[in-house]
C-alpha cells in the first residue's frame, strides 16, 4: 500500500503541493487529471523521491520514501518513474536500451524478456533500430518498455502515450494496462487524456493549485462530478438552469450535462437552442448551439443545419444526480 501523508512541497517560495493526503492498494491502477501546473508530475516525482518534502511522510508499504538528501542516488528500487523525456541512450539499438536494465548474469533469459517487451509495445520490427533514428512515438514505446523491464511494484507515469499516434496509442494502451493488472503492478498516471482515465483507471484523484480536491472511483467521478472543473477535466460539459428541463425548480438551481447526455426533442420543451457551429466526430456531429446568450454543445447522429432551432431534453436519472 502507498501511503501519502499530509505531504507538501515548494520550489522556492511557490507551494506546488499543498497537505495533499491518500492511500493506494496495491495492483490498483490510479490517474492524476488536473489543470496544467497543477501539480501532477511534481507528485509523481515525490512519490518516486526526486525531491525532499517540506511536510509529511510517503510510505510504501512499512517502507518510508526520503528523498535525494537521504540517497546518493534519488529513487526508489521498486519503483519505476517514466518521465516525459525518456531518457534513453540514443546510439545503441532499441533492444539494447530495453536489455541494459535486465540481468546480466542470465543472458538467454534477459534476451526472451526484452523479446517479450518488445511485443507488449509494438516495437519487435524495430528491435536493432538505433534510438536516434525513431520517431517520438516510437521511443515512447521503448521507454516504456524499459520502464516495465524488472517489473516494478510501482509504476509512475507522466503522459506516457502523448507522442504516440492515435490509431496506434488505443491499442497500446489495451495491451499495458492489461500487462500491469496481470502482473499487479501499481501504477499512477499523471494525464490529460480523458481515455486513459475512464478506460484504464480504479480511481482518480482530482487536483487543483497543488491540492487534492477529490479522490474517488473513475466511473462514479465520470457519473457525478462533483463541480464543473471536474466534469470539465473528462468531457465537453454544460452548466445550465435546471428549470430549463423541469420547471419546478428555482431558476439559480444549475445542473452540470455532458453533451452526449443532451437529445434533441420531438416534443416542445423549455430548453429551444440555435445551431451555431457543428463538428464531424465520424459517428456522430458535436453541435454548438446558443441559448439565453450561453454557448451549450450536444451530440446528434445526424447532420443538423446552421440557424436551426431544436428543442433539447435529458433523462430524469440525469437531472436528479447532477443538480448543483
Amino acid at each position: 500500500m502507498l501511503k501519502v501523508n499530509s505531504i507538501s512541497f515548494a520550489y522556492l517560495n511557490d507551494t506546488v503541493i499543498d497537505n495533499v493526503s491518500f492511500t493506494i492498494n496495491k495492483g490498483q491502477h490510479i490517474a492524476i487529471i488536473g489543470e496544467s501546473g497543477c501539480g501532477k508530475s511534481t507528485l509523481l516525482q515525490l512519490i518516486y523521491g526526486l525531491f525532499d518534502l517540506d511536510r509529511g511522510t510517503l510510505f510504501w508499504n512499512n517502507t518510508q520514501i526520503l528523498g535525494p538528501s537521504y540517497h546518493l542516488v534519488p529513487g526508489e528500487s521498486y519503483m519505476k518513474y517514466l518521465a516525459q523525456d525518456f531518457d534513453l541512450m540514443p546510439f545503441i539499438s532499441a533492444a539494447d536500451n530495453i536489455n541494459k536494465y535486465l540481468s546480466r548474469f542470465e543472458p538467454e533469459e534477459s534476451k526472451k524478456r526484452t523479446a517479450e517487451l518488445l511485443e507488449v509495445v509494438d516495437m519487435t520490427s524495430f528491435s536493432a533500430t538505433k534510438v536516434k533514428f525513431l520517431s517520438g512515438g516510437q521511443k515512447q514505446r521503448i521507454a516504456i518498455a524499459r520502464a516495465i523491464a524488472k517489473e516494478p511494484e510501482v509504476l509512475l507515469l507522466d503522459e506516457p502515450f502523448s507522442h504516440i499516434d492515435t490509431h496506434r496509442k488505443n491499442k497500446l494502451r489495451r495491451k499495458i494496462f492489461a500487462y500491469l493488472k496481470q502482473k499487479n503492478i501499481t501504477c499512477i498516471i499523471a494525464t490529460h487524456d480523458s481515455t486513459d482515465v475512464l478506460s484504464h483507471t480504479d480511481e482518480t484523484i482530482v487536483m487543483k493549485n497543488g491540492a487534492l480536491t477529490h479522490k474517488e472511483k473513475t466511473l462514479t467521478l465520470y457519473n457525478n462530478p462533483p463541480n464543473l472543473y471536474t466534469a470539465s477535466l473528462f468531457d465537453e460539459v454544460n452548466q445550465i438552469k435546471a428549470s430549463l428541463f423541469d420547471a419546478t425548480l428555482h431558476e439559480s438551481t444549475t445542473i452540470l450535462v455532458y453533451p452526449h447526455e443532451l437529445s434533441v426533442s420531438e416534443t416542445i420543451t423549455k430548453c429551444q437552442v440555435m445551431v451555431q457551429h457543428i463538428y464531424f466526430k465520424g459517428s456522430y456531429y458535436l453541435i454548438e448551439a446558443v441559448i439565453e446568450q450561453q454557448a451549450i454543445f450536444f451530440t446528434h447522429h445526424t447532420f443538423i443545419s446552421i440557424g436551426t432551432n431544436v428543442y433539447l431534453s435529458i433523462s430524469n436519472n440525469v437531472l436528479n444526480t447532477r443538480i448543483q
